[in-house]
């Protein structure tokens, strides 16, 4: 960390060479910072002290230069009275080229009357609009997008049905959201010969990246789902378990073309997990890889895949094009299956199976509270929430490529496919792990002009120094969700491309969506969110249930108002209602949406994420239990009487770490607690999760408890953050 200044205007030369410049380079540095602060006065004014020095902040720069510059600006910033500094300022010039800038501007002078002013004056004023009026809005973005219904629905939102408590969307529309993904759409600009996928195999880092035409996945994902058709029923639930190659992006899609339903597992899960989301989807048959290769090392995927699970399994090399692997005899490889087409006479031509609106195409899944993972259904109308907030918060738009490391296990999985495809953009992929050079590599050389992340890659990225020396500078625009930010990361990835906006975003599988995120309407500070996305309904409320006014600067818990596109109305193994209505209060005549963060509003209606209110934690960008974690460390020793699980962020912020605190059955004896921790962390990743880590573990005599027994972990949790303060957690 460079030695933060009294103010920026007290720098030297000496401060710019300590922090990593040339000495001639730094003088001459400083000459032209003291040039863009003449005119600025140094009390009151760091905003705009900042956007006149942000020019000279090279990518290429030292870390320590960009600290030295940031946190010297806004060094005497009071965050309490004023909010979250920002960072990205929007101009007026630029907002009218985005997407929702152009839309506001052709609709908003009819929708908002005299009150119209422009995009940046009037955002706050037309969020509101669409949370009022969301079917106007959701008619105008939908022909944004690549969405084409062969019977056109009814309405747009149906609000007549009391059973349905966000209503019902697009009634009697008929498509197949898979097929508007794969052809060509005139006015993206997206032909046949567009390019649809880029992507690279981890360690061929120096070879020219590979491009797959629109026409070219379009036949491939009908040859699989011609594939398909020989073995399986229409309606069919069929796992992938593996990494979000191109191939699994086209098994994705041929899965939903063909009529079927994907169920989407996450390739780190242990056998068990495996196991238990194949029986809760009723899933056939399952594609997987025989390994999965990440940084030079090879891992077994199958051998897990079939200790989880008897169902027909299909295998793809992980490397080249025979499988390394012994299949039990109803499975077969990847070429097999293809090979089941041969006797077609147009094998790569298919017509797609047209469903209602609201059936179901895809199966994901969630922790949530209960240790249980709730198996959460995505109908064709999810997507259409994907690639509408991707076109209007992060400006997805025909030509942009975007690249976002992640798996189809993962709720980031889907919406980036759906992010791309449906507004005439290319996903890019980087077979292989994210964490070093070579993906670095495949972003500037597959030209990214979008880069999707989460906090703790990004912190790997900064910390590892390995993106040294790329050039990152297509890339237009950065976001980040999964888990809280680190302001320092943020500056980190921010500085890389030359101050790009960050857009932060924070949602649910369960929403399809996030419901606060950023945009690039609004200025930007980091690891704050600008606004709830377009016609989300937010409110806080008190411990009693009661609402904050919109304009109030509060903390509790959030609810939704559920006129929500692409949210839940079921669950396949919970009871909806009881799950995200029950116990949530009244508001304006409609029952709230529980979602379950709890939210500051901060002064100027910023929104920072103060955790979940229930006893969910966040790990790596991974929902899970304390419930679930618990069950697992009590069985990990003898010795252990109880233990309670409890995430914790730093002082600085950033992701929540794994705290375990543990009750011995017996109190008097002696203990070794890197050998408890040991045990700990070898129970979490053999039975839940490889990816949880233990940051920390301490045994105490008892725990709080309420009158009726139940574990006080929020005591805890507090209890923690008061220690943390006095000595570094």
């Amino acid at each position: 960390m460079a030695r933060v200044k009294g103010s920026v205007w007290e720098i030297l030369p000496e401060d710019v060479a300590a922090a990593g410049l040339p000495r001639k380079e730094a003088e001459t540095f400083v000459t032209s910072l003291h040039q863009a602060l003449a005119g600025n006065p140094r009390e009151g004014a760091e905003a705009a002290v900042w956007k006149a020095v942000v020019p000279l902040l090279r990518p290429e720069y030292p870390h320590a230069l960009h600290q030295l510059v940031y946190y010297s600006v806004y060094n005497h910033w009071d965050a309490a009275s004023r909010g979250p500094p920002p960072y990205w300022f929007p101009s007026l010039q630029d907002c009218k080229n985005t997407n929702l800038g152009r839309l506001m501007e052709a609709h908003g002078p009819k929708l908002l009357g005299s009150l119209y002013k422009d995009p940046i004056t009037s955002f706050n004023l037309f969020q509101k609009f669409t949370v009022q009026h969301p079917e106007i809005y959701w008619s105008i973005v939908t022909k944004e997008l690549s969405v084409k219904f062969q019977h056109p629905p009814k309405c747009i939102l149906d609000r007549s049905l009391k059973s349905k408590e966000g209503g019902l969307w697009f009634p009697g529309g008929v498509l197949n959201i898979a097929e508007c993904c794969i052809y060509p759409v005139p006015f993206q600009n997206k032909t046949d010969s567009s390019v649809a996928i880029i992507w690279r195999d981890e360690g061929f880092d120096d070879l020219p990246v590979n491009y797959v035409s629109v026409k070219e996945l379009r036949e491939q994902v009908m040859t699989v789902a011609n594939a398909l058709d020989t073995l399986f029923n229409k309606g069919d639930a069929i796992a992938i378990d593996m990494p979000m190659t191109y191939k699994a992006v086209v098994i994705y899609l041929a899965i939903i073309l063909s009529g079927r339903v994907v169920v989407s597992i996450a390739d780190s899960f242990v056998a068990k997990e495996i196991g238990t989301r194949m029986k809760v989807s009723k899933a056939k048959a399952i594609f997987t890889q025989d390994f999965i290769i990440r940084g030079g090392r090879k891992f077994p995927l199958y051998s897990r895949v079939v200790e989880g699970t008897t169902c027909k399994t299909i295998v793809l090399p992980a490397a080249g094009t025979n499988i390394g692997v012994k299949l039990r005899t109803n499975d077969l490889s990847w070429n097999d299956f293809i090979s089941r087409t041969s006797s077609l006479a147009r094998p790569n031509n298919y017509s797609a199976v047209y469903m209602d609106a609201e059936s179901v195409t895809n199966i994901l899944f969630s922790s949530g509270t209960t240790g249980d993972p709730k198996a959460i259904p995505w109908t064709q109308l999810s997507p259409i929430r994907c690639g509408g907030d991707s076109w209007a918060h992060t400006d997805a738009q025909s030509g942009d490529v975007l690249c976002w490391p992640t798996n189809l296990g993962w709720v980031m999985g889907p919406i980036t496919l759906y992010s791309s495809l449906l507004t005439g953009g290319t996903l890019a992929l980087y077979h292989g792990s994210p964490l070093g050079h070579g993906f670095g590599k495949f972003v500037q050389d597959a030209g990214v002009t979008f880069l999707g992340t989460v906090p703790s890659l990004v912190k790997t990225w900064k910390n590892s120094n390995c993106m040294e020396g790329l050039d990152w500078s297509k890339i237009r625009i950065c976001a980040t969700t999964g888990e809280a930010s680190d302001i320092d990361d943020d500056l980190w990835i921010s500085s890389r491309t030359s101050y790009s906006p960050m857009i932060e975003c924070c949602g649910g599988t369960e929403l399809a969506s996030s419901y606060i995120q950023g945009n690039l309407l609004q200025p930007q500070a980091f690891g704050a969110f600008s606004a709830p996305s377009m016609t989300t309904g937010l409110v806080i409320f008190d411990e009693q249930g009661n609402p904050f006014p919109d304009d109030q600067t509060c903390v509790g818990e959030m609810g939704l108002v559920p006129a929500y596109l692409g949210a839940t109305n079921r669950l396949l193994n919970a009871d909806h209602y009881k799950v995200y209505f029950d116990g949530m209060p009244i508001y304006r005549g409609v029952q709230l949406r529980r979602h379950g963060d709890v939210l500051q509003r901060t002064v100027g209606g910023y929104y920072i994420v103060q955790g979940r209110a229930d006893d969910t934690m966040n790990l790596g960008g991974i929902k899970t239990s304390s419930v679930e974690i618990e069950r697992v460390c009590n069985r990990a020793d003898d010795s252990v009487l109880e233990t309670a699980a409890l995430s914790v962020k730093s002082r600085t912020g950033g992701p929540e770490q794994l705290v375990i605190l543990a009750v011995l059955k017996d109190k008097s004896s002696q203990h070794d607690i890197d050998l408890l921790k040991r045990k700990f962390q070898k129970a979490i990743q053999t039975n839940l999760n490889p990816l949880f880590k233990v940051r920390f573990v301490k045994v105490v005599p008892e725990f709080p408890r309420t009158a009726s027994n139940k574990l006080l972990r929020r005591v805890l949790r507090d209890q923690l953050k008061q220690q943390s303060t006095q000595s570094k957690l």
